[in-house]
């Protein structure tokens, strides 16, 4: 039965996106019984399930299923670490990382529009690159897109 960790390395490791998820999956007898080995370092986890099946030769079906992963998960750390070491097994955000749909040439059509009519609301230009790119924008994100553009630009709202 797993404890729960230290208060502020949990806070710490929740804070850098390293915090293990799912502890109580581990089946890998040295994070059961030796306190070095920590079942919510999810780094830690992930190194030592590499370690295992890399310089002890041991099948990555059982290592996987021991350390809590599936095969699958034990392949993309395999490459995450072969691309970037350590580092590479750090969980990377998911989804868009930034305004994708608000790329460089609908920004410049709807500073176009702002040009002629500064006051226009957010739920208009909306409509306008609905109308003109096909695109389907919330009228909030028209509006933090904007004022990302001011701030790039030295110009605070």
């Amino acid at each position: 039965m797993l404890m729960n960790p230290p208060l502020p390395k949990h806070q710490t490791l929740k804070a850098n996106a390293t915090l293990n998820p799912h502890p109580e999956q581990i089946r890998e007898s040295l994070f059961l019984t030796d306190d070095f080995f920590d079942p919510y370092d999810l780094l830690q986890v992930k190194y030592e399930m590499l370690r295992r099946v890399l310089t002890d030769d041991c099948s990555v079906t059982e290592v996987a299923a021991a350390f809590g992963f599936s095969r699958p998960a034990f392949y993309q750390a395999l490459s995450a670490f072969k691309q970037g070491g350590l580092a590479g097994l750090i969980p990377q955000k998911r989804g868009p990382k930034a305004a994708h749909k608000l790329s460089p040439s609908v920004m410049a059509y709807l500073q176009k529009i702002l040009k002629d009519d500064p006051q226009l609301p957010a739920n208009e230009l909306a409509h306008q690159l609905d109308q003109h790119f096909g695109l389907v924008v919330h009228p909030r994100s028209i509006e933090r897109a904007l004022v990302r553009q001011k701030k790039k630009r030295g110009v605070h709202p």
